[in-house]
């Protein structure tokens, strides 16, 4: 994903095109793809070039990227994280590193299994999430 897709997603969403979602997409875009932000690292590049602007202005931006898969979102230690939505095609997962916040698809997927368990139940989204230490940080 990158800006220009970004704001296009926007667009046909109906969304307009702000200099805040613009300036939110940038940081993201200029940060490593792989990791997840916390908020706060976020909203403090974001107050650089918007000073006034407040915690909950940015946290419902954030919120409106991942409604719309321009950012995928996570917690860790409690924290909600956010990054740009990984380029891996097709259905997959993630490993997260718990130091360094760094990501890598997982391929795997236990939703049949999951879907077999639970007969007459209808499943309409799932998540899936491996966390432990990248080979960087162990």
């Amino acid at each position: 994903m990158n800006a220009s897709q970004a704001i296009e997603i926007l667009k046909e969403n109906g969304y307009k095109q702000t200099k805040q979602r613009e300036m939110l997409i940038q940081i993201f875009e200029s940060k490593e793809k792989d990791q997840y932000f916390p908020v706060k690292d976020i909203l403090e590049e974001f107050q650089h070039e918007f000073p006034g602007a407040s915690y909950n202005t940015v946290y419902r931006n954030l919120y409106t990227l991942v409604d719309l898969d321009i950012l995928e979102s996570t917690t860790l230690h409690g924290e909600q994280l956010f990054r740009l939505h990984c380029d891996t095609d097709g259905h997959h997962h993630h490993f997260i590193c718990t130091s360094c916040g760094r990501t890598k698809p997982v391929e795997v997927c236990a939703i049949d299994q999951v879907n077999q368990s639970l007969p007459g139940y209808e499943i309409k989204n799932h998540k899936f999430e491996v966390y432990g230490t990248c080979p960087q940080c162990k």
